[in-house]
């Protein structure tokens, strides 16, 4: 009898443990994912997200003058993001990559059009990259053109294709690569 008693107190004791340790496992995985929707929904990389759009669609309708004063502002965004919430090998690539962002951003903010588009084809390198450390909350297009500069990508938040690098004289050249969500 006393075996018994032995014998149901630990086989209680184990599943105590074992309910214990699912729920801790569970607890772990909610954060996980928590931490992901957290990066998907993270504000400041949607700030630079809506700033390099805007610089996009000024670069479609050839006006250089918009396209300024969009990469000023696409220069705040990406000097005011926070990597602090990714991981140390995160936060170094998008260090990297932010601080050549900036870099093109600038140019694009000192320059005529035509120079404004080629600082605008490794600029949304830089956005694309960032786009795939960060996520984002908006299903986004990535577009090329066969034509300029031996083919160049662009992110859009549009399927219809309106080519930022050769803006009226070509604004349908191109089509979507991909679907990022």
């Amino acid at each position: 009898m006393k075996n018994l008693k032995i014998s149901v107190i630990v086989m209680l004791l184990l599943t105590v443990s074992f309910t214990n340790a699912q729920e801790k496992e569970k607890m772990n995985h909610d954060h996980n994912h928590n931490k992901m929707m957290d990066m998907k929904g993270d504000t400041k990389a949607e700030a630079i997200l809506s700033d390099y759009f805007s610089l996009k669609d000024a670069l479609v309708a050839d006006d250089s003058e918009k396209a300024v004063e969009a990469s000023t502002k696409l220069v705040a965004s990406l000097k005011a993001f926070d990597e602090s919430n990714y991981t140390a090998k995160e936060q170094k690539e998008l260090t990297d990559i932010i601080e050549d962002a900036t870099e093109h951003a600038e140019h694009i903010s000192k320059s005529e059009i035509a120079h404004q588009r080629e600082h605008f084809k490794v600029l949304s390198r830089d956005i694309t990259d960032i786009v795939a450390i960060t996520g984002t909350k908006n299903k986004l297009y990535q577009q090329f053109c066969p034509m300029y500069d031996k083919g160049s990508a662009w992110l859009s938040t549009k399927e219809e294709v309106r080519n930022p690098y050769y803006g009226s004289r070509m604004l349908k050249c191109g089509k979507v690569q991909k679907t990022i969500h």
